[in-house]
């Protein structure tokens, strides 16, 4: 693989409203230098996905923007939501997760019913009232694409959904906090073809309320869905744009090489 100077970017300033913004964002796992200088401002309401070889970085950042490397890794810089640094130690890392959702690689329901894993986690947050959670049930399966496939069965073990069902579910069980941002990690990299494409579905219609960011090692996923694309080589941020002038006239020569196909 060709040598690249790691120096040279094209980050574009972001003119819509800003959802979450980082500034000078490192990141170290031990002596491990994973992330260097990400400085990134990702837009309301729209789909932004983050590309790059295995190792790059995309699932590092993407954990910091809801504090879920704490304790595991060294997370220095600035990650402003809502004009305050969530990355400081005097937030309440569990407020921000309700403000910042995220989704995982592989579905990981809990071992209850499909109306417990929505109604669990807003009982624990202090919902009690019975038509609220009714309301929420029904509105975050809805979102999901998922409530006329379980309407009848609510009541049914969660891990009898399939492995799209049950993603689609992670969805809904996170957006029934009503987040601000949805983070998705690889989320369609364990489903067939037509559970990715309802998946993709879900998230376009999603993102007119929401502002998702998303890791994908599929670049066609990425083009389709996302608004805007940030390139990661080697825990830096290469490039980042409009996700069709990323594909179609990238700045960099690692970012045209990666979407080309020649390393990766």
């Amino acid at each position: 693989m060709e040598q690249y100077n790691l120096s040279d970017r094209y980050i574009t300033a972001i003119s819509d409203e800003k959802a979450i913004t980082t500034k000078d964002l490192q990141v170290h796992y031990g002596a491990n230098h994973a992330i260097f200088d990400a400085n990134l401002e990702f837009p309301r309401f729209k789909i932004t996905s983050l590309i790059g070889a295995s190792g790059s970085g995309k699932s590092t950042f993407l954990r910091c923007l809801n504090r879920m490397n704490d304790k595991i890794a060294q997370v220095d810089g600035q990650i402003l939501y809502r004009n305050v640094d969530i990355n400081s130690n005097k937030i309440n890392v569990y407020e921000v997760r309700k403000h910042i959702g995220m989704v995982f690689q592989r579905p990981n329901p809990f071992a209850k019913s499909i109306k417990e894993n929505i109604t669990f986690a807003l009982k624990n947050s202090g919902i009690t009232n019975k038509n609220e959670l009714n309301e929420r049930l029904e509105t975050s399966l809805k979102s999901a694409a998922l409530w006329d496939e379980v309407k009848d069965n609510l009541n049914k073990s969660a891990l009898a959904l399939s492995g799209g069902q049950q993603q689609r579910l992670c969805i809904a069980r996170s957006i029934a906090m009503r987040p601000d941002i949805l983070l998705l990690d690889e989320p369609a990299s364990a489903l067939d073809p037509i559970s990715t494409s309802k998946i993709e579905e879900t998230l376009k219609n999603l993102s007119k309320d929401y502002s998702i960011i998303i890791v994908t090692h599929n670049l066609q996923q990425a083009s389709r869905i996302s608004d805007y694309t940030a390139f990661f080589h080697l825990g830096h941020i290469i490039e980042y744009n409009k996700t069709v002038n990323v594909f179609t006239n990238p700045k960099m020569q690692a970012t045209e090489d990666y979407v080309s196909g020649n390393f990766g």
